[in-house]
C-alpha cells in the first residue's frame, strides 16, 4: 500500500515518520521526500491497519495529513516518460555529461537493433561508428549544428538539445530520417496551402476548360505513373502538380519542388540527389540528403524540365527506371520510393527532334500528361480571377476590396494576356496598390502596366453610352464585341473566346452591325 504525508517541514521528521512505520514492522521499498510531502510504499501494509497507522503519525508533532495514494509520483513519472518515449516516432537518446547512453526510445533500439536495455552506457561516438563524435560533443557543451550520422546502415540528421544544471549534464539525441525531415520541410513550405480538401477547389475557374483539366486531373492524381503538365508561363502548372498529389495516395508524404531553371547543373544535381561527406569544398559536413530521399513516399515536382542538362537528364532517366541513384560524391546505392511530377512551358517533342532533350527520358516522363490551358483560352475565368485577385490584394493592403467598372472589365477580357494567370494576379495587385477610390477602372489598369491601349476604354467613355442602364449595357457589348472581333473573325469563335453561345453572339453581333459594312 502506498501512503501520502502531508507534514511541516523541519529537521529529522522524514525519520521519526519511518520510524513509525519500522516499529510495526513494515518493509518499505520507496520513499520519496519533497517537503511538505513524504511518499511512502509499503506493500505489506493492510488497508484496514491504515487508521491506526494515521492516528500514530499525527502524533509527530509537524503531521498535519495521512492518506492513501494509488502511485508514487516517481512511478508515475516514469510511467509516463515511458510512454512517451514509446509513442515517440523519431529515435531519441539521452546522454550524460561524458556522452554514454542513460535511456534510449523503443525507436531507437529498434533502428540500433539492440534491446533499449542493452544501449544503456554505450558511448555515442562508438554507437554511430564515428569515435570523435563524443569528444565533440562534450568538449562543445552539447551545441553543435545538425549533421548527419549514420545507424545501423541507416543516415540519420542528428540534433542534439544540451541539458544545462550548473553546467552542461548531458544532452537529448533526436535522429530524424531524411523523409521525416522532408515532411516537416513540406509542412513549413506548404503551411495552409490547400487546408484539409482534395486542392482542385483552390483551381479556380468554370470555363469547360478548366472543368475538363480538373477532371482529367482528378484521374490522373490516382494513378502512381510519373505525371507530365503542360503549358504557358503563368498558366499555375505547380498548383495542378500540388493538387494532383493532395489529391493521391501520396497526399500524407511530403510534396517537394525544384526548379530546373533556377539553379546551375551543379547544384541541381545535390539539391536532387544529395551529397556524400566530403564530396567538395565546402559541403556540409556528413553529407546532405537530397529532395529524393526527403520525399520518400511523396512526391518530387521538377518545374521547367526543359532547361535539365543533359547530364542530369542521364541520371533522372536511371532513377525513373529503378528507383536507385548514387548521391554526389558517394558509393552507395540508394532506393526510394517517389513519384516524380514534372512541367515545362517548351514543346519537349521540338526539343527531342533537335536532340536537346533526350528521347528516352522524354517517353519515361509522358507517361501521364495535363494540358493547362492559357488564360486567353477560358475568357469566361478572366472576371472570376480578377474579383478574387481583388479581394487578395486588398486584404494584404488592408482596405476593403474594390470592384471593376465596366471599362475595366472590358479591358480585362480584351486583353490576350501573354503572361496568363500570373500576370492577370501581378496587374491586379499593382492597380488595387496604386489606385485610391473603391472602384477598379480601365486607366489603373493601364497604370499597372497591363498593356491595354488607351482606347481600351477611358473612364469617362460609359458617360458617352446612355444614361439608362440598357444603353449603358449595350454600349458595353457593343465596344466589347468591336474590339474583340478584328482577333476573332467570326461568330464561333468570338463565342468560345467569350465561353457563350454561338447563337447569343451571332444576334449580338447582327444587332449592334458588327462587322461595319
Amino acid at each position: 500500500m502506498r501512503i501520502e504525508v502531508i507534514f511541516t517541514d523541519r529537521v529529522g521528521i522524514a525519520h521519526e515518520i519511518l520510524a513509525v512505520l519500522a516499529i510495526r514492522r513494515l518493509n518499505v521499498v520507496g520513499v520519496e521526500v519533497d517537503p511538505p510531502l513524504i511518499h511512502i510504499d509499503a506493500p505489506g501494509l493492510d488497508p484496514a491497519a491504515l487508521p491506526a497507522l494515521a492516528d500514530a503519525l499525527r502524533t509527530i508533532a509537524g503531521v498535519r495529513s495521512v492518506a492513501a495514494i494509488d502511485m508514487l509520483p516517481g512511478t508515475r513519472r516514469r510511467l509516463h516518460l515511458d510512454a512517451l518515449l514509446a509513442a515517440l516516432p523519431d529515435p531519441v537518446l539521452a546522454v550524460d555529461r561524458a556522452g554514454r547512453v542513460v535511456v534510449a526510445s523503443a525507436a531507437a533500439a529498434a533502428v540500433a537493433g539492440v534491446p533499449e536495455s542493452r544501449l544503456a552506457g554505450l558511448d555515442l561516438g562508438a554507437l554511430f561508428g564515428e569515435p570523435g563524435l563524443t569528444a565533440e560533443l562534450t568538449g562543445g557543451g552539447f551545441r553543435m549544428s545538425g549533421r548527419e550520422v549514420t545507424l545501423n546502415g541507416q543516415p540519420f540528421l542528428l540534433e542534439v538539445t544540451p541539458i544545462v544544471d550548473v553546467e552542461a549534464a548531458g544532452a537529448v539525441v533526436t535522429l530524424f530520417t531524411p523523409s521525416r525531415l522532408g515532411e516537416r520541410l513540406d509542412a513549413i513550405q506548404n503551411f495552409d496551402e490547400f487546408g484539409s480538401g482534395g486542392g482542385f477547389d483552390r483551381i479556380l475557374g468554370e470555363s469547360p476548360p478548366v472543368r475538363a483539366l480538373k477532371a482529367r486531373a482528378a484521374r490522373v492524381a490516382a494513378m502512381e505513373a510519373p505525371l507530365l503538365i503542360l503549358g504557358e508561363t503563368g498558366t499555375g502548372k505547380e498548383l495542378i502538380a500540388h493538387a494532383c498529389h493532395r489529391a493521391s495516395p501520396r497526399r500524407d508524404k511530403p510534396f517537394l519542388a525544384l526548379n530546373c531553371a533556377a539553379v546551375p547543373e551543379n547544384l541541381a544535381e545535390s539539391e536532387l540527389f544529395g551529397y556524400a561527406p566530403g564530396s567538395f569544398t565546402g559541403a556540409q559536413r556528413g553529407g546532405k540528403p537530397g529532395l529524393l530521399e526527403l520525399a520518400h513516399g511523396g512526391t518530387v515536382f521538377l518545374d521547367e524540365i526543359g532547361e535539365m542538362s543533359a547530364y542530369l537528364q542521364a541520371k533522372l532517366l536511371r532513377f525513373l527506371n529503378d528507383g536507385s541513384f548514387r548521391r554526389v560524391g558517394g558509393e552507395r546505392e540508394q532506393k526510394v520510393d517517389v513519384r516524380v511530377v514534372s512541367a515545362t512551358h517548351r514543346s519537349l517533342d521540338a526539343m527531342v527532334a533537335d536532340h536537346s532533350f533526350r528521347e528516352d527520358l522524354f517517353y519515361r516522363l509522358n507517361v501521364l500528361t495535363l494540358d493547362v490551358p492559357p488564360l486567353r483560352e477560358r475568357g469566361g475565368d478572366i472576371l472570376l480571377l480578377a474579383r478574387h485577385f481583388i479581394a487578395r490584394a486588398a486584404a494584404q493592403a488592408r482596405r476593403p476590396p474594390g470592384r471593376l467598372t465596366p471599362a475595366a472589365s472590358a479591358a480585362l477580357l480584351a486583353n490576350r494576356w501573354p503572361g496568363n494567370v500570373r500576370q492577370l494576379e501581378n496587374v491586379i495587385f499593382r492597380a488595387v496598390t496604386m489606385s485610391d477610390g473603391g472602384t477598379l477602372d480601365a486607366a489603373d489598369l493601364e497604370l499597372a502596366g497591363a498593356g491595354i491601349p488607351a482606347s481600351a476604354g477611358p473612364a469617362d467613355q460609359a458617360e458617352n453610352w446612355a444614361d439608362s442602364w440598357e444603353d449603358a449595357m449595350a454600349g458595353f457589348e457593343r465596344t466589347l464585341l468591336r474590339r474583340l472581333y478584328p482577333r476573332f473573325p467570326s461568330s464561333r469563335k468570338l463565342a468560345a473566346r467569350l465561353a457563350t453561345s454561338h447563337t447569343m453572339i451571332a444576334n449580338k453581333l447582327r444587332k449592334y452591325g458588327i462587322p461595319d459594312r
